[in-house]
């Protein structure tokens, strides 16, 4: 997204007339606006599958792409409250599209929190200046790509699967192991850099336009400006931030599936579903049926609790970053506390209320006219990104003995 002032020629017989200033960006009121469009084709897409190419141009257009890079970059600053919003608002009507938009933002985190100041001022300038939209391959158990130290960097060769955002990115960022150094790099490069090949072969019963393909490398050449986090470098609590971006993004996604499918649920339950024949005759409209009442209550009561979580993860997690290299590892390990928290509870909202809901609304909305299945294959497929009993070890461990997560990829 490009701002750009231009000056107002002065007028002959009076002072130069100062233009109006633009409205200042609003991200939630674009995120709503990119949802209503996404809706429209919602249903459709998601039964086709394949590439969005057309609908990731909508993202490109709605300036959503701008929020995570800071301000002296040409970017947006936004907070991570407000990108979690923003995911979780596009989530209610597309999961997989949201899961795009925000795993771009976690490669941007990415570059903020472990690359140094020259590396954040090029690729973040680059970010902005050519609308770059980023994708993954940095999945860190798939260990098939190999970094081989050469003279000024390295040459990879070998696969990365599950590389969520890969097809039609333009840069990935990528996980690869240094044989030499015994551990994994962390990296960038252009995805149309010689040697890669980005393969659509995603084939999930849900998220199906998530664009995970796998990426095949072939004597990809890489420079040492393109590593981000060398294998012989230890992680500081600052860039193991990077998980709790991700376990963010992952959390909102599920809140936003969850919210989408009680709204679904209450528009079908309003404009066309049936009370049950033995309700009563004072039950005028399925709405009226106090056992739908009752089970909406239940809907709402899995709902709120999500959001607040959430809420309050993305708060924390804004601290953290404001700390910077001052970030200590106990506060970072609260900061994983947080976020666990919030994705258990997500992740069984999303699950429940996505199954559920044909409880209520009835045989006739299972007709694939509704896609009302969408919402709970979505969930099912996104919650086991990782597997939430070990979100839940990490809880109950703390609560027993006060002990944090330790970093890893996924905490």
């Amino acid at each position: 997204m490009h701002l750009a002032l231009h000056p107002v020629p002065a007028s002959s017989d009076g002072p130069a007339h100062q233009a109006p200033a633009p409205d200042p960006f609003d991200p939630i009121a674009a995120a709503h606006d990119l949802a209503a469009r996404l809706a429209t084709t919602a249903v459709e897409r998601d039964r086709l599958g394949g590439h969005a190419a057309r609908e990731r141009q909508w993202i490109r257009a709605s300036g959503l792409l701008a929020l995570s890079v800071p301000r002296e970059y040409g970017g947006l600053g936004a907070s991570w409250k407000t990108i979690a919003d923003v995911v979780r608002i596009v989530a209610r009507a597309d999961s997989a599209l949201a899961h795009l938009l925000g795993f771009h933002h976690l490669q941007i985190a990415g570059i903020r929190l472990a690359g140094n100041a020259r590396q954040q001022r090029r690729l973040l300038f680059e970010t902005i200046e050519h609308d770059v939209f980023w994708g993954d391959a940095l999945n860190p158990l798939d260990k098939r790509l190999v970094a081989r130290p050469t003279a000024g960097g390295y040459v990879l060769d070998g696969a990365k699967g599950f590389a969520s955002g890969s097809v039609g990115s333009d840069w990935l960022t990528v996980c690869a192991w240094d044989p030499l150094a015994h551990g994994s790099l962390v990296a960038v490069l252009p995805t149309q850099r010689d040697g890669v090949a980005v393969h659509a072969d995603w084939n999930a019963f849900g998220l199906r336009q998530a664009d995970s393909g796998t990426v095949t490398f072939t004597n990809v050449l890489l420079t040492e400006d393109d590593v981000l986090q060398p294998a012989a470098r230890a992680a500081t609590p600052q860039a193991t931030l990077r998980a709790q971006v991700a376990q963010l993004i992952l959390t909102n996604v599920y809140v936003g599936l969850a919210e989408g499918a009680l709204g679904a649920a209450r528009g079908y339950l309003r404009r066309e579903a049936q009370p049950w024949f033995a309700s009563s005759l004072d039950v005028a409209a399925a709405t009226d049926d106090p056992y739908v009442q009752h089970r909406f209550g239940q809907f709402q009561v899995l709902v709120r609790p999500a959001q607040v979580l959430a809420d309050g993860a993305a708060a924390e997690l804004d601290d953290a970053f404001a700390r910077g290299a001052h970030l200590t590892g106990r506060e970072r390990g609260e900061v994983a506390l947080a976020v666990a928290e919030a994705k258990v509870v997500a992740h069984k909202a999303a699950i429940e209320i996505g199954s559920q809901l044909f409880e209520l609304t009835g045989a006739p909305s299972t007709s694939v006219h509704h896609g009302f299945d969408r919402y709970w294959r979505d969930a099912r497929v996104h919650t086991l990104h990782d597997p939430v009993d070990y979100k839940l070890r990490d809880i109950g461990r703390h609560a027993l003995d006060g002990t944090l997560p330790e970093p890893t990829a996924y905490a």
